[in-house]
């Protein structure tokens, strides 16, 4: 420590503050002690632009970057105030003795603060005909309940505005700065580690899709130019991060089949998937057109030429050409190849397969738990295949209902026994301890029998094709081909399934997904997707008429059900929907709405939790639709209502365009909302952080 005349400046803290450690660099130490005075002390370095990110490491941080000092003070105020009045202090570092260490500013936060950073972000490189653009500094703040806070710092005054949150993780939230397409960037490390960067004129914060991380630094080498050296438990590892602006992470696993549908065995986080392909060949058919042609060629082939069409025919069984090279042998119309896989999903392994034969296609599966059982526990899986399948005109010769038993820790399946029936079961649900089965436009309950499985009760009313079935309490909710969506009760006693709700319009559904006791998302093959609500009015307690006694203002209208659902919100998304699932992308989050599509799509339908929300955003999505149109000069109202009115749902893609217009534009559509871009910007990126990314 230097003498008292090369004491830059002194602070006097207020009294009875808590002891801590010198932080020390080679420009200024940090000294605090008890009931005495911080010190800022110069050690004899001229402080200029050469030195203006100086970074001062200890138990108390103090950071020297574009001429401002962080000072966390935190655990000195605690000992006064409780963690909600918890400071950060920001200090100027002028070039004056007489006024070192002036507060500039103060901000409140809601928890203790574990690390800080300052970095530049929203600048460009300059080139030989352009200067370089300058960006906004923004304060990084990880806090000890895992939140991390953006504000943006007035790089003049030190004040700051627009702060912005968001929730990485269980544990305290470490920042680390480094550099990421020539520019800054924010390392956040929590329960899992996150980027914060600036990409494509927007701001990302992006999860590592990696092993948990404790430090990490930026690294720089020939082989990896932007790369970080990080620690892990006991190990260093170097990462290169790509694919920079992406949302969603993917890892694909090759299969033999187009997978169908699969379902997830709860207790080891194995998948069964069923994969059925059409115009194909099972691997047993295979190698008997193998030796038909083999034997065809040998025949075909007179005396003369008997000895090469014998080495003709042994060079063809003997070469293997693998289909992902070459390609698979196209078997004709009608002709199928379905197997059953379990797979390990992190690392791809398939750890069990069972193979079906030729021309049966796997459609439907189900893991189910059959009440009839000694062992309740015990998990069995149902496979629907249908045989010798014609497409078009639909034409089956019958359907098979496969039962097996879950081996071990989901690693083998055991053949229980095989159910024949007339059609094709292109549905299963596990239902009160046993399954419902759409046959055709049939709709079943089976139970578990000893040889086969045993049908208990059975609706002929459903008009078409039954494509999917869910179940909640008494309430079976059954999609139609054709028809959209049909409600039916299980009346126990009467051993019954009566519909007694059904919608109004027409949807070709492909898949549907229950969001509570009274409401459903339905999506159809035209790129629709519908909400769909059961009325407040809806009695559920009704009965079937045989006899035809019924009053005929009590039957429905066109043999339809007495009762009509009512639609909620429609949505045309231009794609044909092939999933819906209610789930929660981010921990912490609510849960949303996910839907994928045949052409790759992920998109999220997210509820608005405020009219004041929902009324902002409307007004965002008109002005939007006039100021920015789409680039083909398509009309944006008739392209989201192309098959049924646009109803109560904001299109999320064009409110999020806001931040790629022109900043003219942007002040005059926040002009006539009431707020500022910034505000615009920050309930765009809140609604969306809420939910998904």
């Amino acid at each position: 420590m230097k003498t008292e005349e090369n004491m830059r400046g002194k602070w006097k803290p207020r009294s009875k503050v808590l002891s801590y450690e010198i932080a020390k660099s080679d420009v200024y130490t940090f000294l605090n002690v008890q009931d005495g005075q911080p010190a800022l002390a110069w050690d004899g370095i001229q402080i200029g632009k050469e030195k203006e990110d100086c970074w001062i490491k200890g138990v108390e941080e103090v950071i020297v970057e574009k001429q401002f000092c962080q000072l966390v003070l935190s655990k000195i105020w605690i000992a006064q105030c409780s963690s909600r009045k918890t400071r950060i202090l920001f200090f100027d570092i002028p070039f004056f003795p007489q006024d070192c260490l002036t507060v500039r500013g103060m901000q409140a936060l809601p928890a203790l603060p574990e690390s800080l950073s300052v970095i530049e972000m929203g600048g460009q490189e300059g080139s030989e005909s352009e200067s370089r653009t300058l960006g906004a500094l923004y304060l990084n703040i990880g806090l000890q309940n895992g939140v991390l806070l953006r504000t943006v710092l007035d790089s003049v005054t030190g004040d700051m505005s627009d702060t912005r949150t968001r929730y990485l993780g269980s544990r305290p939230v470490k920042l680390f700065r480094i550099i990421m397409q020539g520019s800054e960037a924010v390392l956040a490390m929590s329960s899992r580690s996150w980027l914060s960067y600036y990409y494509q004129n927007r701001f990302h914060l992006t999860p590592l899709s990696y092993e948990s991380l404790e430090y990490a630094a930026g690294f720089s080498s020939e082989q990896c130019p932007e790369g970080i050296v990080a620690i892990s438990t006991n190990t260093l590892r170097i990462l290169a991060l790509e694919k920079l602006g992406a949302v969603f992470n993917q890892v694909s696993h090759p299969l033999e089949y187009t997978p169908r549908k699969f379902v997830i065995h709860q207790e080891s986080g194995h998948l069964v998937v069923i994969e059925t392909d059409h115009n194909a060949y099972t691997d047993d058919t295979k190698r008997q057109r193998k030796l038909q042609m083999a034997e065809e060629l040998k025949e075909a082939a007179g005396e003369e030429e008997a000895e090469v069409a014998e080495r003709m025919a042994e060079a063809l069984l003997s070469e293997d050409l693998p289909d992902a090279v070459f390609g698979a042998p196209k078997a004709g119309p009608g002709m199928w190849a379905s197997l059953i896989r379990i797979i390990e999903p992190i690392q791809g392994n398939t750890l069990f397969t069972m193979r079906l034969d030729q021309n049966e296609a796997a459609f439907s599966i189900a893991l189910v738990k059959f009440a009839n059982q000694n062992d309740m526990d015990q998990q069995f899986l149902l496979v629907g295949t249908v045989k010798d399948y014609q497409l078009s005109p639909r034409q089956v010769d019958c359907g098979y209902i496969y039962t097996y038993r879950i081996v071990g820790d989901c690693t083998s399946l055991e053949l229980v026994h095989r159910t024949e029936v007339e059609d094709i079961p292109t549905a299963l649900c596990p239902y009160n301890g046993r399954v419902l089965v759409g046959v055709g436009r049939l709709l079943r309950i089976y139970d578990l029998g000893k040889k086969k499985l045993l049908r208990k009760c059975e609706n002929k009313h459903v008009p078409n094709l039954i494509v999917d079935i869910k179940a909640r309490g008494q309430r079976v909710f059954v999609s139609d081909v054709q028809e959209s969506l049909f409600v039916l009760r299980y009346k126990r006693h009467e051993n019954q399934l009566i519909i007694f709700v059904d919608d109004t319009n027409q949807r070709w559904v492909t898949t549907s997904c229950l969001l509570d006791y009274d409401t459903a998302a339905v999506a159809d093959k035209f790129g629709n997707i519908a909400v769909i609500r059961l009325g407040g009015d809806t009695n559920d307690d009704v009965d079937e008429d045989p006899t035809g006694n019924k009053a005929l203002w009590d039957r429905g209208l066109l043999n339809g059900a007495s009762q009509k659902t009512e639609v909620i919100a429609n949505f045309h998304v231009g794609e044909t929907v092939n999933t819906l699932e209610k789930a929660t992308l981010i921990p912490g989050g609510s849960e949303s709405l996910v839907y994928t599509t045949l052409s790759g799509t992920v998109g999220v339908l997210v509820p608005f939790t405020s009219r004041e929300d929902h009324e902002l955003f409307q007004n965002l999505e008109m002005h939007m639709r006039s100021e920015h149109p789409p680039l083909c000069g398509r009309d944006h109202l008739s392209f989201r209502s192309y098959f049924f009115p646009v109803k109560n749902v904001i299109d999320g893609d064009l409110c999020e365009q806001f931040n790629m217009v022109d900043p003219g534009k942007q002040r005059s559509i926040s002009e006539d909302l009431d707020k500022t871009p910034n505000e615009l910007s920050k309930r765009l990126e809140d609604i969306r952080t809420r939910y998904a990314f």
